[in-house]
């Protein structure tokens, strides 16, 4: 447990540690490839280790450097793991990997830890089983542990559900030019997080393969295209950046935040876009964004595009004037906890006012008072709650290590950042 200690204005320059939306789609790229993939500045957290370690058992060497990742890449000629892959609650690891998995020649079964048995992937196996291949719930409920039966995966048309998570579609557009025909996925209902697909889209396009998106609504892959072996240097990650840019607007500091790409389609690297509309001053000088802290006011915001930073977003509205309205955000749900759930019982522990929905989330400010704050296990949790902590004496994180999934040395510069 660790307990954060209240301080006046942070005046504070950090660097974004590395995507990881970029690393993990990275290594599958990089396994697919035909021969070596150096990935520069990649993330090193539980959630990409167990990519790593799983591409070895899948037959691509993967060497690690301090701050790079060398990948032989088999140009989609893969091995049947001898075991079973276990992913902790990698939600991208155990997605990317099912389609990954159908190019292995023979039976492939994924399992994962309490949260994620929980965590659905049916859309995903039902777009697989459209494809020819057997993908199968062990359960038969859905979720996971799975079993993907591989060999030569035909491609041709598929429609999809797009509602519950982008990461389905991601899965197959990443592994679909290795397909023996081209590829069609049409979209059912509305295609939620869209930015992360376009985070997909982006790094395809740079490793060689296009794909053709017709409004979100149907994405078209050419079969025969093949991932270019070459170096690839891993942008920031804008959804880490949120939490130093939350710390100077709840403390009416200043924060510099470095290593960001100021033509990235990451999502989340429109936060500072919220804190200004909440009253913030916000400045952009190349890969440089800093947030200067003003007095607060609730908003309403629609933050589908966005959902790793909504945690942040709500715990900001705690020292806003007036309520804050949070919408678009049901994928919340299915996340490493019920995030909506989560935040409501958090944030009304604290004090605030809180209602919540299948789709939304209002915050209205109150008294507030010191608590060992739940994580649920979540690393969005753990960091966004210890920002209430820079205001509220007496915040404890229960389970701080969580962070360990995305960002793990995040309390050492969070205290770094305010001496």
């Amino acid at each position: 447990m660790i307990e954060i200690r209240p301080t006046d204005s942070i005046r504070a320059r950090v660097a974004a540690p590395p995507s990881k939306s970029y690393t993990n789609r990275a290594y599958i790229i990089a396994a697919l490839a035909e021969g070596e993939v150096r990935l520069e500045n990649p993330l090193f957290s539980d959630d990409t280790r167990y990519m790593r370690e799983a591409l070895v058992q899948f037959g691509v060497p993967v060497t690690e450097e301090p701050r790079a990742a060398v990948i032989q890449g088999r140009g989609g000629r893969l091995k049947v793991p001898e075991k079973e892959i276990f992913v902790g609650n990698a939600g991208t690891t155990m997605r990317f990997l099912a389609t990954f998995a159908s190019l292995a020649p023979g039976t492939t079964r994924l399992t994962g830890d309490e949260r994620m048995q929980e965590r659905p992937i049916e859309d995903l196996l039902a777009g697989l089983r459209q494809l020819g291949l057997r993908a199968d719930s062990a359960l038969g409920n859905g979720c996971p542990p799975i079993e993907i039966g591989g060999g030569p995966a035909g491609g041709g048309e598929i429609t999809l559900a797009g509602d519950k998570s982008s990461q389905y579609l991601t899965s197959l557009l990443l592994s679909a030019p290795y397909f023996q025909n081209n590829t069609t996925v049409n979209i059912e209902a509305t295609l939620t997080s869209r930015s992360y697909v376009d985070i997909t889209l982006d790094i395809m396009q740079t490793f060689g393969v296009p794909v053709k998106n017709e409004f979100y609504r149907s994405f078209h892959v050419p079969a025969g295209r093949r991932y270019l072996a070459r170096s690839y240097d891993v942008e920031g990650d804008a959804s880490s950046a949120s939490y130093f840019f939350a710390a100077a607007a709840i403390t009416g500091g200043e924060v510099t935040v470095s290593n960001l790409n100021p033509d990235s389609v990451q999502g989340d690297i429109q936060f500072p876009n919220a804190l200004e509309q909440m009253g913030c001053g916000v400045e952009r000088r190349g890969e440089k964004i800093t947030v200067f802290g003003n007095p607060l006011r609730g908003i309403t915001i629609h933050m589908n595009d966005m959902p790793d930073v909504v945690q942040t977003l709500a715990v900001v509205a705690l020292f806003a004037e007036g309520k804050t309205t949070i919408t678009g955000i049901g994928n919340l749900k299915i996340k490493e906890t019920d995030r909506i759930a989560a935040l409501a019982n958090e944030l009304s522990r604290l004090g605030a006012t809180v209602e919540a929905g299948e789709d939304f989330i209002i915050i209205e400010p109150g008294s507030y008072r010191g608590v060992e704050v739940e994580t649920y296990n979540d690393h969005r949790m753990a960091m966004s709650f210890a920002l209430a902590g820079l205001r509220i004496p007496g915040i404890k994180i229960t389970n701080p290590r969580c962070v360990d999934k995305s960002f793990p040395d995040f309390f050492e510069r969070f205290q770094e950042m305010y001496g």
